[in-house]
């Protein structure tokens, strides 16, 4: 799913020290459907950042980083080239519907909607622009022209100066149970090839939350609509906890939280309708059980 790989991507910013301040994210990734770029690609100048050329450009940071395959730290040279991806709209006609518009391009239809920001009853007007799911990034790998294919060299180089070393999957103490419920989705493999990171625990909507371990608050936000209410916790070996679907988020970005501290409360924020909680357990980026991991 969409969100999830967009968790995937916050995460490394997290994990790589870099800023994952909901600025980075707020305007271009979560902001306005149609980004109607022009160019191509942008040269980087003097002061440039991954987020100025992205809301230069009206398009999300995201695509940008998946098009040019960059890697964290994300770091720029004055005269890099960087590509800008192009997105495709479907511009509303007599008689469209939602329906019959997913059907044409071969889209599910409650992506299609989420993507243009629609709700119920979806209704469309003539002239307008839809932008269709999965039509930005193209990974097209020529997408600069042979005489620049030096500074690309160059580039990835410049990465291999930053290692990410991944946390031991073998955790010597265990987390505490965010929540006492009934799990009712696992870890694994569900329904239509879906997988779920995590495990989804059935509360009463304002159970108390609780951290799993000591740890500091990397993320307390609601910008990825399929977790609605979402906080991370960095663990000081590496790890990473995620509770999603929160009613209420008690903390904020970088305060100092202990095991069995209170940081929120159950909801039915995000993609769901009961209240629960989606609780995920990470080695680094590494997605494990965390019935494995808890007490």
């Amino acid at each position: 799913m969409l969100w999830r790989s967009i968790l995937a991507c916050l995460l490394s910013f997290i994990l790589s020290s870099c800023s994952s301040d909901t600025k980075l994210f707020g305007y271009t990734l979560w902001g306005r459907p149609y980004y109607g770029n022009s160019s191509s690609s942008v040269r980087v100048q003097k002061g440039d950042t991954l987020y100025s050329i992205a809301r230069a450009n009206d398009v999300p940071i995201r695509e940008i980083i998946e098009i040019n395959n960059f890697r964290p730290p994300y770091t720029l040279r004055i005269g890099q080239i960087v590509a800008l991806p192009k997105a495709k709209y479907h511009i509303v006609e007599k008689g469209d519907t939602l329906y019959n518009i997913s059907k044409r391009y071969n889209v599910d239809m409650p992506t299609l909607s989420r993507t243009n920001n629609l709700v119920a009853p979806f209704t469309l007007k003539l002239g307008q622009r839809l932008l269709l799911p999965g039509s930005i990034v193209t990974r097209q790998k020529n997408y600069i022209k042979t005489s620049q294919k030096t500074k690309t060299t160059t580039q990835k180089s410049s990465y291999s100066k930053y290692t990410y070393k991944q946390p031991s999957t073998k955790r010597k103490q265990k987390f505490v149970w965010p929540v006492n419920g009934k799990v009712i989705s696992n870890y694994g493999p569900i329904a239509k090839g879906r997988n779920n990171d995590g495990i989804n625990i059935k509360a009463p909507k304002g159970t108390p939350i609780k951290a799993a371990d000591n740890g500091t608050v990397a993320y307390a936000g609601n910008e990825l609509k399929g977790f609605g209410n979402l906080i991370l916790i960095k663990h000081n070996d590496g790890w990473v906890t995620a509770y999603a679907h929160a009613d209420r988020i008690n903390v904020s970005k970088g305060q100092k939280v202990t095991k069995g501290a209170t940081i929120g409360t159950v909801g039915t924020s995000g993609g769901v309708s009961t209240p629960q909680l989606h609780f995920e357990t990470r080695a680094g980026k590494k997605a494990l059980n965390p019935k494995a991991y808890l007490q």
